[in-house]
Order: C-alpha cells, then sequence, then structure tokens
C-alpha cells in the first residue's frame, strides 16, 4: 500500500483532488520531531494518520485496482487550536466534551468511515485539507487495505519493521525511540502520547 506525500519512494499516481468517501487505516506515532518556526527550532510529539479511498482505484503500476490512500501529519495534541482537534470534531459530528479531552484513544478511529477533502500542495501532491464526517445514507465499502497501529508507548517490532523506511526513519531519531532502544524510559521532556490513552468511544 502507498501513502501519499511522504518519503517520495518512487513515482505513483496522486490521488484525484476532490471529495472523497475514505476509511482511517493507519495510525503511526513518530515521536518528538525537530520542526522550524519563524527561524526558531521547535520540537513537537508527531503522528500520522493515513485513510483509504475505497471508490477511487489507481489505473496503473504494481498497484492497479488498488485503492489509493492520503495521509496527513498532526501534532500529537488536543489543544483548542490544533488541527487534530478540529479534524477530529468535525469527523465526530462534535468537540470533545472537558472528559474526553482528559485523554482519546486515537485507535478508535482505525476502521471508521469519513469525507476526506485531497487538494494539491505547492509541490502539485495531493494532501488531505479536510476531514468531515461521512454523509447519512452513502454506502461506505468496506475495508480494503489491513488497519496499521504502531505505538511508542506500546512498541510492536513487527509492526515497526512493516513500516516504510521513511517513517522508521524519522520515528529511529525521536528521543522516544532512543530511549527505548538505551533501554530507559525516561521522558525526554519534548513530548509524551498520554493524551491520548483514555478508551474513550469515537
Amino acid at each position: 500500500m502507498i501513502v501519499t506525500n511522504t518519503d517520495g519512494g518512487g513515482t505513483f499516481e496522486h490521488a484525484p483532488v476532490g471529495s472523497h468517501i475514505a476509511r482511517c487505516i493507519k495510525i503511526i506515532d513518530l515521536g518528538t520531531q525537530k520542526g522550524e518556526w519563524q527561524g526558531e527550532a521547535n520540537f513537537k510529539h508527531k503522528i500520522i494518520i493515513a485513510w483509504e479511498l475505497p471508490n477511487e482505484l489507481m489505473s496503473e503500476g504494481e498497484f492497479k485496482g488498488k485503492p489509493f490512500s492520503v495521509s496527513k501529519f498532526y501534532t500529537a495534541s488536543l489543544g483548542e487550536k490544533a488541527s487534530l482537534r478540529k479534524d477530529l470534531a468535525n469527523w465526530r459530528g462534535r468537540d470533545f466534551s472537558e472528559q474526553e479531552l482528559l485523554g482519546f484513544d486515537l485507535k478508535n478511529i482505525l476502521g471508521k468511515p469519513c469525507m476526506v477533502s485531497v487538494t494539491l500542495s505547492d509541490k502539485g501532491k495531493a494532501r488531505v485539507s479536510g476531514v468531515m464526517a461521512a454523509p447519512k445514507g452513502v454506502p461506505v465499502p468496506e475495508q480494503i487495505n489491513p488497519s496499521v497501529h504502531f505505538s511508542l508507548q506500546e512498541f510492536d517490532q513487527k509492526v515497526f519493521d512493516s513500516l516504510s523506511d521513511g517513517f522508521k526513519n524519522m520515528i529511529m531519531v525521536s528521543p522516544e525511540y532512543q530511549s527505548l532502544s538505551n533501554g530507559s524510559s525516561e521522558s525526554s521532556g519534548f513530548g509524551r502520547e498520554s493524551d491520548f490513552l483514555d478508551d474513550i468511544p469515537f
């Protein structure tokens, strides 16, 4: 399965621009990643969420007949201005309650249907610009690709090994992965996934 706009490992068809029925198929914890804002370095805990588009199939190459997939990077936060909170609220059709904000298990969205808006980035690559609830009465095909969930707090070597080299390289430079590799349970202080632990139904 190909996740678009990630590590640029080849030339593939881009998912078509527009609004599409989708299902969530991947949640990958990337750990704390270094970024830059207004010329200054910052460190934020990042995740990536991917969806398959079961009604949009690739027409060429080794993946001909397989559904397109699209993805979006998020900061692992349910803060008031966080993109993750905005997209999940649109998907759910309501914002989070105060109780839910104490912890939300992202695994609850795996396999769940929605609509995604696909646009083109400045570099001409497909990107997810919006997520919303699937319209009532609109049929959503069964999931085609297997679900993938990778968490640095629940590290699974087999799942890690199944990820693309691009994702693995990003994860391996995170302080969370470094702590695991060094046999340390100490936090780097750059970020934690603890906000997403409670098992609250999606």
